[in-house]
């Protein structure tokens, strides 16, 4: 049997846990929108069109921040094609995905939606075929309190109060040369720059998101990152990192690793950031929002990702995620955890049917993908501080990864209510794991409240409409705590939640 420690301290912190890395991403794109959130003629929608099934799920997941237009689909999008009476919104074509975009839902429908499902909106504005003038406009329709041309059209539009949206995302992968409107960073990073400017005169009380590389491979990467903070680092907060990834060999060692290739992608754009802030002497610190990440190699074919005809809500990369997904997804979110110091937002893309945790029938039911479980657990448990753990473990290697933990696990301390939080997964794809977790200066008096695990013995299992629990969370109850010191047996290929409470 593989044996393992982890000794955390409550005096030793990382950060304080943002809970807007438990964010997710609405685009108009497939059946995410049409289909997804949104399905007016369902059994379960509501009076606004909102499917029911797939509101409760979305509780259950529990995001705490939902990214909204795009995507892809930001870059040609016009957000006044998406307000007011709907009988008059124009119908256009979607470059971005080859489909009919007839603009039903918009803005304030998501605005609605965001209120009805409990989450805080992350709006992003048009750098592609728009600019700055544009997204002055749309902040002024959303946030500003009326007696102007554009507050005062969206209390025409219904909406009397401000929808007091936050956090915005300035563009989407300017970088890539799929993206409408593809810009260098020279030209990306002034229009940021401006776009920034002119949102701050609007309204002062804004966090603004930079686009960094569309991936960690783009020929670009790093020397991007730079040059776009170069210029508009006085006037954003965050700069995005994408990360999608592959299990192409399918090799769920090999697979395993692209955790610690999303560590190395947030440390180095971290770096690349202190570095522009270093040369400017300043004591500012640019955060990380990973707004696009998840699992995504399966559904990647052209037909994939679009359809011929120009049709409405086609079916588009609908991932059919399976076990090892869920365990990848898992590492994906200790990661992020462990790097809370610098990830302050991230979103899983997308919410529902594309790429989505949720995976719905249109007109029929809706599911629990494999990785909604992680997802939702670590939401539902991981609150507080994130506290330096000392981890021992027997290692693993790869072609690629030479010498990789068996174990990663994050430990995060809730000050409020005395809870510590335990996220462990094993990635030995043959032994059991003995970990025992050292709680100091955390009370010798605690109790196990709750422990789980997610294991399955095929790792290509899935959830669907027909079986949509073969792969769930089971409660286990052979963990216990003896002065502070947790102790638990993991399966291997397991991923695993603790929660203990003083006594």
């Amino acid at each position: 049997m593989l044996t393992s420690r982890i000794v955390v301290d409550r005096d030793f912190v990382i950060s304080e846990l943002d809970r807007r890395v438990f964010g997710t991403f609405v685009e108009h794109m497939g059946r995410c929108v049409y289909g997804g959130i949104y399905e007016p003629g369902h059994a379960t929608a509501n009076k606004d069109g909102f499917r029911q099934d797939v509101l409760e799920l979305t509780r259950e997941l529990g995001p705490t921040i939902v990214r909204y237009p795009g995507g892809n689909f930001l870059s040609g999008y016009n957000w006044e094609d998406g307000v007011g009476p709907k009988d008059k919104r124009p119908t256009r074509l979607d470059l971005a995905w080859g489909s009919t975009e007839t603009n039903e839902f918009g803005t304030n429908e998501f605005i609605t939606w965001c209120r009805t499902a409990k989450v805080e909106p992350m709006f992003a504005v048009n750098l592609g075929t728009r600019g700055p003038d544009e997204a002055r406009h749309l902040l002024e329709y959303c946030n500003h309190p009326g007696g102007t041309y554009y507050s005062d059209l969206r209390r025409e539009h219904g909406y009397e109060k401000p929808h007091g949206i936050k956090f915005w995302c300035l563009g989407n992968e300017m970088d890539g040369p799929w993206q409408i409107c593809q810009k260098t960073a020279q030209e990306y990073g002034r229009v940021a720059k401006e776009t920034a400017k002119v949102m701050r005169w609007v309204d002062g009380d804004l966090q603004l998101a930079a686009c960094g590389s569309s991936q960690r491979a783009m020929p670009t990467y790093a020397s991007w990152e730079y040059e776009v903070l170069d210029h508009c680092f006085n006037d954003v907060d965050f700069i995005s990192l994408h990360a999608y990834f592959r299990n192409d060999s399918n090799d769920v060692k090999e697979f395993f690793t692209v955790i610690e290739d999303l560590d190395s992608f947030i440390k180095e754009v971290a770096s690349i950031a202190d570095a522009v802030a270093a040369k400017r002497r300043s004591p500012k610190r640019i955060m990380l929002s990973l707004d696009e990440w998840n699992v995504w190699y399966k559904a990647h074919s052209p037909s994939d990702l679009r359809k011929p005809g120009w049709p409405k809500a086609p079916p588009l990369i609908e991932e059919i995620y399976n076990f090892e997904d869920a365990l990848v997804v898992g590492g994906a979110l200790i990661t992020m955890i462990n790097n809370a110091d610098r990830v302050k937002a991230a979103c899983i893309a997308q919410l529902v049917n594309v790429i989505g945790p949720i995976m719905t029938e249109t007109g029929g039911a809706a599911w629990r993908q494999t990785i909604f479980h992680p997802f939702a657990q670590a939401s539902r448990h991981a609150h507080g501080q994130v506290l330096r753990a000392k981890v021992q473990s027997e290692t693993f290697s790869t072609k690629t990864h030479p010498n990789a933990s068996l174990l990663l696990s994050s430990v995060i301390h809730d000050e409020a209510t005395g809870t510590v939080t335990i996220l462990a997964l094993n990635r030995s794809t043959t032994d059991e794991m003995q970990l025992d977790v050292e709680l100091r200066g955390l009370g010798e008096g605690r109790k196990v409240a709750l422990a789980s695990e997610l294991h399955h013995t095929d790792l290509k299992a899935i959830n669907s409409k027909a079986a949509p629990n073969a792969v769930a969370p089971k409660e286990r109850t052979d963990v216990s705590i003896d002065k502070g010191v947790v102790s638990a047996k993991l399966k291997p290929l397991s991923w695993n939640v603790i929660v203990t409470t003083p006594a």
